[in-house]
């Protein structure tokens, strides 16, 4: 039977991969402080990372695959530097966040990197990633590098994506705040994919794991569509929406996905090695859907990690003129 290591398992993503193993028959242990439980018919190790001895019970099992998807350079290290002699194949799930250049569209896997973090440095996840990366493909042809854009779907605890299903479906016939969207884009895949693609081979390389370069007013649009919203799409530019405090791309006060102008290639990556190693793409209606059912599920106005509260959207309407 195939002995499979997730190093995590218990989140939403490596939640995800650690299901498709057990699916696929593979014995699966999860590696988590079991906050929160693993999937059913997997195994839950507890353990620590920053523990200097929480992979001691792994070293003598020889593993056909370890995941990990830590954005903690340490954790990488350590635990290649533990168990890298005992895992026939690794996967790390990075980012495209790791690459330096935001501006030229079309960028491949072989675009410059951020530079990696060193040990005492302020914490920056771009860097980060590129450290675990370097940590990582120290095992040669044994290692494959995934670089995700946005994941998304139902659960996702980001927000990013789901902010514009709540919005809109919050609004009914009332007002949504938009950013302009003129020559902006939106890059995302579906977790579901995502899993799928960890899952369905022991890659050697890296491959950037993304979905098509969509216009952001036509994703804007499907969610609008797909929530059934009736009211005005009210656009504000840049400028106005960083002189009222509205934040690009994520956290509190921000209306997700969008992006500075400056930094066209972030959202359109080059996607054919994904293609070619048998990628999926779940249609993106689809997708809305399912974010838009968990939206409700969850409340509709219930405290997010990214967007606006309808009270502060409605605000900064009353003053958009």
């Amino acid at each position: 039977m195939t002995q499979v290591l997730v190093l995590g398992g218990t989140g939403w993503l490596s939640g995800r991969i650690a299901q498709r193993w057990r699916d696929a028959g593979a014995q699966v242990t999860c590696l988590a402080r079991g906050s929160r439980p693993a999937p059913d018919g997997t195994v839950l190790l507890r353990g620590d990372r920053d523990e200097p001895d929480v992979y001691d019970r792994l070293r003598e099992q020889q593993w056909d695959e370890i995941v990990d998807i830590s954005s903690r350079a340490d954790h990488v290290g350590a635990a290649v530097a533990a168990l890298g002699d005992s895992a026939a194949h690794w996967t790390y799930v990075s980012s495209v966040s790791v690459y330096a250049d935001e501006v030229t569209v079309g960028l491949d896997e072989t675009g410059p990197l951020h530079a990696p973090a060193q040990p005492g440095d302020e914490y920056d996840y771009s860097a980060q990633k590129v450290a675990a990366e370097q940590a990582v493909t120290a095992l040669g042809t044994r290692a494959g590098i995934v670089r995700p854009g946005l994941v998304v779907g139902a659960g996702d605890p980001s927000d990013r994506f789901g902010y514009w299903a709540a919005a809109f479906a919050r609004a009914g016939d009332g007002a949504v705040l938009a950013p302009d969207s003129r020559d902006r884009f939106a890059q995302v895949i579906d977790v579901d994919d995502l899993a799928g693609f960890i899952t369905a081979a022991r890659r050697t390389g890296v491959v950037n794991a993304i979905g098509d370069p969509l216009p952001l007013s036509d994703l804007l649009d499907a969610f609008r569509t797909e929530s059934g919203h009736s009211g005005p799409v009210r656009v504000a530019d840049d400028d106005w929406l960083n002189a009222h405090g509205v934040q690009y791309w994520m956290g509190e006060r921000s209306l997700p996905l969008w992006l500075p102008a400056d930094m066209p290639g972030f959202a359109r990556h080059d996607n054919r090695a994904y293609r070619a190693a048998g990628g999926g793409f779940t249609p993106l209606d689809q997708t809305i859907r399912s974010v838009l059912a968990d939206e409700r599920a969850r409340g509709l106005d219930r405290e997010r990690r990214a967007g606006l509260t309808r009270h502060d959207e409605s605000e900064l309407l009353a003053q958009l003129v």
